[in-house]
């Protein structure tokens, strides 16, 4: 069963790169509808609701191969559209994505990645420890989202440390905004992709040799430091913490607006 993905074309014809943009976990497109609209005056864009999630929701993939799985549906959609050059944007959960299809998945000669914009995306865990620590985490909320009523798990998920930059208002308005997630498909997503299972992909950036670019907001303590460490080209947006997008929408769409260009 094939993805379900929206596609806007500029208004005028271009031989732009189309730029892909991959929302993060208990994200949809419409997370990044107000920035695909400013980036299609320029680009063609294609928005891709995840497995697990929007229109998707019903779609699963294995626990032992979802980052292939969901690599594979994402081609497919990349397959199905009139484009053959593509520019990833993804958040979180998007941007792992978007550095494995990097990374290992093996690309069709009609497809070519012309570039890279990873927001707050981690690069994986070197050690064994790490990694049984991470799923053992994973595991424990996924079974919450799989038992319990979404809205009392969310509370708890905002809580995080990774979320400290959001007040209490902020926090409430997402609880709100993703209590339309199944909580059984959260859960399949965070045991299927879970960081635990992802191989370290920044080695495979640094090989790279299309543009990246790694973006993070200024609250976002860990990711921040991810970023400086990286030896990637990178930018942080003010007054934003992990969601920069969607706090600052504005300053990330005038960022990544400088990243694509270099495709003109």
């Amino acid at each position: 069963m094939p993805l379900y993905s929206k596609c806007i074309e500029p208004k005028e014809n271009t031989t732009q790169p189309c730029v892909v943009f991959l929302h993060g976990l208990l994200g949809s497109i419409g997370d990044w509808e107000k920035i695909a609209s400013a980036i299609a005056k320029t680009h063609p864009v294609l928005l891709i609701d995840l497995p697990g999630h929007g229109n998707n929701r019903l779609i699963n993939v294995s626990e032992s191969h979802g980052f292939e799985q969901t690599c594979r549906l994402v081609v497919e959609q990349l397959e199905s559209s009139p484009y053959h050059e593509f520019i990833f944007v993804g958040y979180s959960l998007g941007g792992r994505i978007a550095m494995y299809l990097n990374a290992y998945f093996k690309l069709l000669d009609n497809i070519v990645l012309c570039g890279l914009c990873i927001e707050g995306g981690n690069f994986g865990l070197h050690s064994a420890e790490e990694k049984q620590a991470r799923l053992k985490n994973d595991i424990a909320w996924a079974e919450r989202f799989e038992q319990q009523p979404i809205a009392d798990v969310l509370n708890d998920w905002y809580q995080q440390k990774v979320f400290s930059s959001l007040n209490p208002e902020q926090r409430q308005v997402l609880v709100v905004k993703r209590s339309d997630n199944l909580g059984k498909s959260i859960g399949m997503m965070l045991r299927s992709t879970s960081l635990a299972k992802q191989p370290h992909l920044l080695e495979a950036l640094h090989r790279s040799t299309i543009p990246i670019l790694y973006i993070c907001g200024e609250a976002d303590n860990k990711f921040q430091h991810l970023a400086e460490q990286s030896q990637l080209t990178y930018h942080i947006i003010a007054q934003a913490g992990h969601n920069a997008h969607v706090e600052q929408p504005e300053r990330f769409t005038h960022v990544l607006n400088t990243f694509l260009q270099q495709w003109k």
